[in-house]
């Protein structure tokens, strides 16, 4: 399902957030009626992080995940590593990526098989990502623009791209991605729809000013409404054909 909230004043749920199939980042010290909209959806799930990253609430921009990995950036300290070790899974890989371009949540747009990163990443980062995270990763932008991160959400079930995204474009990002893609937008018609949102298999948190119809097109391409549950999702379902979505 798709549920609507917002960060003290603020509806770029993304900047403040991370969502993966195995675990959640939130800010640390924001609103209670964030925190509960996750919680509400989330907590017998999957565990809920409470964290800063290099001393700020930015998590969902300085962070970048999937349910294998978390890659977080250098100036990430040794507590907040330490805090991220201790609240997540043990099976989860934790990174620090000395990255020139740290935050790395603009920049990297994942799922659990596919990353598509910013074409000036440093060749280590993208073997790190490769290995950390266990996708393949293709150098991309979206519409022209290189933060692939804030300009995309993806799940592995679909993915929006920015609204000025061609037709050619969308087809191309579908078939390296191996999911249907719109082109949409969040938050009243903002085109930042990886930093206005976060999504996984089953629940995506839009901001509070994002339109009902906007809201239809998330549930749609994400196929939020089918009663997917955490563990129901088939891992064949990245491989049904982009054309049946059309």
């Amino acid at each position: 399902m798709a549920v609507r909230a917002q960060f003290e004043n603020s509806n770029e749920i993304g900047v403040f957030a991370t969502l993966t199939n195995s675990y959640a980042l939130v800010a640390a010290g924001g609103s209670m009626n964030f925190y509960s909209v996750f919680e509400a959806e989330l907590q017998d799930v999957i565990p809920i992080c409470h964290t800063t990253i290099a001393g700020t609430r930015i998590v969902g921009r300085l962070t970048a995940g999937n349910r294998r990995g978390l890659l977080v950036p250098s100036s990430t300290t040794d507590q907040e590593l330490a805090h991220l070790r201790n609240s997540l899974p043990d099976a989860i890989r934790i990174q620090r990526i000395d990255e020139r371009l740290a935050a790395l949540g603009n920049v990297i747009c994942t799922n659990d098989h596919v990353a598509l990163i910013h074409p000036d990443l440093e060749r280590e980062s993208e073997e790190i990502i490769a290995d950390v995270l266990g996708v393949e990763v293709f150098r991309q932008t979206i519409s022209e623009n290189v933060l692939v991160g804030s300009y995309c959400a993806l799940s592995n079930q679909g993915g929006i791209v920015h609204p000025k995204t061609t037709i050619a474009d969308q087809d191309e990002l579908s078939s390296l991605l191996q999911v249907p893609l719109v082109a949409g937008s969040v938050n009243r018609g903002s085109p930042v729809v990886g930093a206005g949102m976060v999504v996984n298999d089953w629940l995506a948190v839009t901001g509070l000013d994002t339109t009902a119809t906007e809201v239809s097109v998330v549930e749609s391409v994400f196929r939020l409404g089918e009663g997917l549950k955490p563990g129901d999702v088939q891992e064949g379902l990245r491989d049904t054909m982009v054309e049946t979505f059309y």
